[in-house]
């Protein structure tokens, strides 16, 4: 914990927000400042949360977070889908921004998996372990 900068994932999700930065200030998607602002926010936000979950203390609160930054991540596909089927990205670009998104989405996901995320065992140990003191 605490190597964010260090992780695969967040080092993808910050060239994918500099690269939606640069396509979004082009053509008619700089004038779009709703789906432009929005899609910003969202691409933004994968790397944020994934730093700020790997900072925090303990795995369950990580996960939230790496949770949060998978649904971003999500919005980002959704919203590049829009920008395409509006024109305001070309086949190409959307298809490499999108399976760029994807490849961070799933990678977000694993890590989640790394810190126990989903593992129904590790989950009732969070329910039990606030009950135990330490003698």
């Amino acid at each position: 914990m605490g190597k964010f900068k260090e992780l695969r994932v967040w080092q993808d999700a910050v060239g994918l927000a500099e690269r939606v930065y640069r396509v979004t200030f082009e053509g008619a998607f700089a004038k779009d400042f709703g789906l432009r602002g929005q899609i910003q926010r969202a691409v933004v936000s994968i790397s944020s949360n994934i730093a700020e979950g790997d900072e925090r203390g303990t795995n369950k609160e990580a996960i939230y977070y790496f949770n949060v930054a998978k649904g971003s991540a999500a919005e980002v596909i959704t919203q590049l889908n829009i920008a395409y089927r509006i024109g305001y990205l070309d086949k190409n670009t959307f298809e490499e921004m999108e399976n760029e998104t994807e490849k961070i989405r799933a990678s977000i996901k694993k890590l989640i998996q790394a810190r126990g995320g989903n593992n129904p065992l590790l989950s009732l140990l969070w329910l039990i372990i606030p009950f135990f003191k330490p003698l």
